[in-house]
């Protein structure tokens, strides 16, 4: 089967494209191949799978779909399944998922021969490609999904320009729906269409004409704006919080002036990616930024979240969220004002701390400025503003059902509430069930009847989790007390926990403020710091008793007497859809699912969220038979608001940059963007200069090669050798990570993967193996590009260096371990890579003097030891030496010094052989001094263990 180019669609794929901007999308993508930006809410799933099934419907193609997640897949597959079953096409296929569940290569062999629509896994595909067991000639074309994620150093780069450079006809279409990477950088649209190998971007912002003529018509759907005011304590809350994290930044700012800060501000904060933005200019130069820093680093993410938890959960799960940050962040007592977090000390924490205690209870008597206990607490639990409100619109739907109903349409009339999370939707879910369910007290006046009890309240669902937040936090100042045994005697009653201070250092002077002592006054340490809050044992009592009710049981069915399999009827139905309130949380893409098999006829959008806006846009548009009234919960003056508000601005700034750097674009490309290389150059990428002593130059017939194992193909590196003309011959190696010669073997290690290693053995047996079957054993431990050049960040030491011996260092030091492994085997050679770009170029030097390595014999090196190898070398290298942990009992020996435990190592197994040496047999190894120090120390435990 050869690569079809571009043919014809089938007539009944328009059917489920109905509004103009799609169809004029999809007749582009037919005829060119392009880069679509589209704005998130738009339908990109639905144009992806109507384009699929156009080619699904030909026969004869073979499409591979890159980039997919498993979500993405199944909603491809049934769509691709209706659309066949609608137009009765007996070519199509559907798609076919290959990921780890097909490890048969001969099984994917087959399917690819066939033809057909795969959503193939990147490592899997990149593998295939290079192996042959896919040739990249014979595919039709490649769909690219999430195309912002393929940068130069991706797999699906890498996969990008495998297909090119062999298949010169083949379409490539990409796709996203983000439009923020394409704008970070020099020239960023420029750079990635080169990665993606496109000349060709299209850009639908909602601002589009065609997009804005085809959701601005008749058929809008009528949104109802609610603007739900914010509780006074929950805006002090907020605006303490704000305070915190503008002061947090502020001190970035003071601590690091040499970095770019313009993003620095408030009103990035509320952005999702404020923390990525700022840890990824820290983290070249993480080693150097002070304590302080990473503390606030740190900060800034437990504060963000702050923000939006005091406006989703309810003031009791906010509490209690508050109480699980401060005892995470608050040292054990007697620390110092360093280990602390930085914005405990600040009053606007208080703040923060009294107002969520004031939102669940309070004190019933008047304390005065000299009253430091509170005699008595009353459960105060506040409401969140935006349940009333939702109680009042679902009255409002359920009145106009009754006294107006609609007339009927193609709606199922299901109510829809979407929620930002699943945490969220189980607070509505319970808030729902138990808002009509009052409370009994004791103290109950049947004869008055207060028509106040009718509205709905959470008041039996706040008692119900205030009693288990009591029962929580009984619990929580248990596990204080086993840590601190100062918590332990304030909770037991010895001493009241509010008033319980950390104990000063010694020699440390207090610093004082505004002329008094710091942490004075209720509520602090003596270092300045928010005090841990412990209820009393008599104010947990006394809350409890308050709030001990007795809970009216729904009336249950009385028991079914009969059998019940004859009366199931009676007591098992399905509820009409028009009974229906569903609740669910905004899911991307599958949300366009979700309204098209709910219909609903009424949303309740409980939370702002800018892309389901448009899903609804899309969805009435899409359909003339239905009619949609929405509902739109927002806090007034909230960050929520503002965050709402940003992400749309954010996205119009982003197309209209892409549309000017589209307009002044000049795209120049080094080669070809199907791939093509110059003859001339690529016939100097074959020159030989291995040839020493001057010999004249010869031309080879292949460009440089490199076994890789096929593990490896989870990082970079392969994808950058493969950019620098040299074959990558994927195979399943037990021996080395990279075969550069027959003689040169490397085993690469990222700095998380060396200290797993030491930490289990492993790397140890791996150099052992590569002494076995190689002349030149390499391991290289390579870094991130982003991060810091250097260990100091990973050290685990702990003490002072005087008093760390040397066998303690090499287990606690990552240092000291490599020493360790050198000493061990001195003939390994270690390279330090900054990066996988810089990786890629030594290993071009290494290969410029080593013949190319034979893929069947580095396979085979690890299955059969005999066969590869050189034993001297093995035996010099030190395949038989100790391992970690014996080693560093062996330089405790008196005698044994880091000059000769080498020596002791190459010439003896293990520690047994050592013991049993003579004098005469170590003092060649360690000179006669030393071989008498050796032997008494042994034979001096030799006697005492027989006397």
């Amino acid at each position: 089967m050869s690569a079809a180019e571009n043919p014809q669609p089938v007539q009944p794929v328009k059917l489920s494209l109905p509004l103009i901007y799609q169809q004029k999308l999809f007749e582009e993508l037919r005829k060119d191949d392009e880069l679509v930006i589209l704005a998130r809410g738009l339908g990109l799933v639905r144009l992806v799978t109507n384009l699929l099934h156009s080619y699904d419907a030909a026969g004869n193609n073979l499409i591979v779909i890159v980039g997919a997640d498993d979500r993405e897949n199944a909603w491809i597959g049934e769509a691709l399944a209706e659309h066949a079953a609608i137009s009765m096409s007996p070519r199509a296929r559907g798609l076919t998922v290959v990921n780890t569940d097909f490890t048969n290569v001969a099984a994917r062999e087959k399917m690819y021969a066939a033809g057909g629509i795969f959503s193939i896994t990147s490592r899997i595909l990149v593998v295939d490609m290079l192996t042959g067991l896919l040739n990249p000639e014979i595919i039709t074309g490649l769909l690219v999904l999430h195309a912002d994620r393929v940068v130069a150093t991706s797999l699906e780069a890498f996969i990008l320009r495998i297909y090119r450079q062999k298949n010169k006809v083949g379409f490539l279409k990409a796709f996203s729906d983000n439009p923020d990477p394409f704008t970070i950088g020099f020239s960023p649209l420029a750079t990635m269409m080169r990665n993606l190998f496109l000349r060709k971007v299209s850009l639908w912002p909602r601002f589009h004409v065609h997009v804005a003529e085809a959701l601005e018509g008749k058929k809008k759907a009528e949104v109802i704006e609610l603007e739900v005011p914010m509780t006074d304590a929950m805006r002090d809350i907020q605006n303490a919080v704000m305070e915190c994290v503008e002061i947090s930044i502020q001190e970035l700012k003071k601590s690091n002036p040499g970095l770019d800060m313009d993003d620095w501000n408030l009103d990035s904060a509320l952005l999702k990616n404020f923390d990525t933005i700022i840890r990824r200019q820290l983290e070249p130069n993480w080693h150097r930024v002070s304590w302080k820093t990473k503390q606030i680093v740190n900060d800034l993410t437990v504060l963000r979240s702050m923000l939006q938890s005091v406006l989703a959960l309810d003031a009791v799960s906010f509490l209690q969220q508050l109480d699980t940050i401060h005892a995470a962040h608050s040292p054990a007592p007697g620390s110092t004002r360093q280990t602390q977090s930085p914005w405990l000390f600040l009053d606007a924490a208080q703040t923060i701390f009294e107002t969520a205690r004031r939102r669940v209870y309070s004190s019933s008597q008047r304390a005065g400025p000299d009253t430091a206990n509170i005699d008595a607490l009353r459960p105060v639990l506040e409401e969140q503003p935006k349940w009333a409100v939702l109680a009042d619109v679902l009255e409002e739907i359920d009145r106009d059902l009754y006294f107006e109903p609609a007339v009927r349409d193609d709606s199922n009339g299901t109510i829809l509430i979407m929620c930002s999370d699943t945490n969220t939707c189980r607070q509505l879910r319970e808030y729902l069930q138990t808002m009509h369910v009052k409370p009994r007290t004791e103290k109950k006046i049947e004869e008055f009847h207060d028509p106040e009890e009718d509205k709905p309240s959470a008041a039996f669902m706040m008692r119900r989790k205030l009693r288990n937040y009591l029962k929580w936090k009984r619990e929580f100042a248990q596990v204080n007390a086993n840590l601190f045994s100062e918590v332990h005697k304030a909770v037991t009653g010895a001493v009241d926990p509010r008033l319980a201070k950390s104990r000063a250092p010694p020699n440390k002077r207090r610093r004082v403020r505004g002329g008094g002592t710091v942490g004075a006054g209720p509520g602090r340490l003596d270092n300045g710091s928010i005090a841990q809050y412990f209820e009393k044992p008599g104010e947990v009592a006394e809350l409890m008793a308050e709030i001990q009710i007795r809970e009216e049981e729904t009336k249950q069915k009385e028991d079914v007497v009969s059998d019940p399999l004859e009366d199931m009827d009676d007591y098992y139905q399905l509820y009409e859809m028009q009974d229906l309130v569903v609740i669910h949380a905004y899911d991307g893409d599958m949300d366009e699912h979700v309204l098209e098999e709910i219909k609903p006829k009424y949303i309740i959008m409980y939370e702002p969220d800018a892309a389901f806006i448009r899903r609804i846009e899309v969805y009435r548009s899409s359909h003339n038979d239905r009619n949609v009234r929405v509902y739109f919960l927002y806090y007034g003056g909230s960050v929520e608001e503002q965050r709402y508000l940003s992400t749309v601005r954010r996205e119009k700034d982003a197309f209209t940059k892409l549309i000017k750097e589209r307009a002044s674009m000049s795209l120049v490309m080094t080669v070809d963007p199907h791939g093509a290389e110059d003859p001339q150059e690529a016939f100097l990428r074959t020159i030989n200069t291995r040839i020493a002593g001057g010999g004249k130059l010869a031309a080879t017939a292949q460009p440089p090669r490199v076994v890789v194992d096929v593990r490896e193909f989870r990082s970079s590196l392969p994808s950058l050798l493969h950019g620098r003309s040299m074959i990558i011959v994927p195979c399943m190696l037990t021996v080395g990570d990279y075969i550069l010669s027959p003689h040169v073997c490397v085993e690469r290690k990222s700095v998380s993967d060396l200290i797993s290693s030491f930490k289990d053995g492993r790397l140890f047996a791996q150099c052992e193996a590569m002494f076995a079957h190689y002349r030149n054993p390499m391991l290289l431990i390579e870094f991130d590009q982003n991060k810091s050049f250097t260990l100091e960040p990973f050290a685990d030491l702990s003490g002072s260096a005087a008093s760390v011996s040397a066998a303690n260092a090499g287990a606690n030091d990552l240092q000291s371990k490599i020493v360790l492994l050198t000493l061990a085997f001195p003939k390994l050679r270690i390279i330090w890579s900054s990066s996988p770009y810089e990786t890629a170029e030594i290993f071009e030097r290494l290969k410029a003097q080593e013949p190319e390595p034979d893929p069947i014999a580095a396979v085979r090196a690890g299955l059969d030891r005999e066969a590869a190898g050189d034993e001297g070398d093995a035996q010099a290298g030190g395949q038989q030496m100790f391992n970690a942990v014996p080693q560093e009992m062996l330089a405790t020996v008196p005698g044994v010094t880091q000059g000769n435990i080498a020596s002791l190592m190459r010439q003896a197994e293990n520690i047994t052989e050592v013991a049993n040496m003579t004098v005469e047999e170590l003092s060649p190894l360690v000179g006669r001094e030393a071989a008498c120090k050796i032997n008494g120390f042994f034979a001096k435990d030799l006697l005492e263990d027989e006397g």
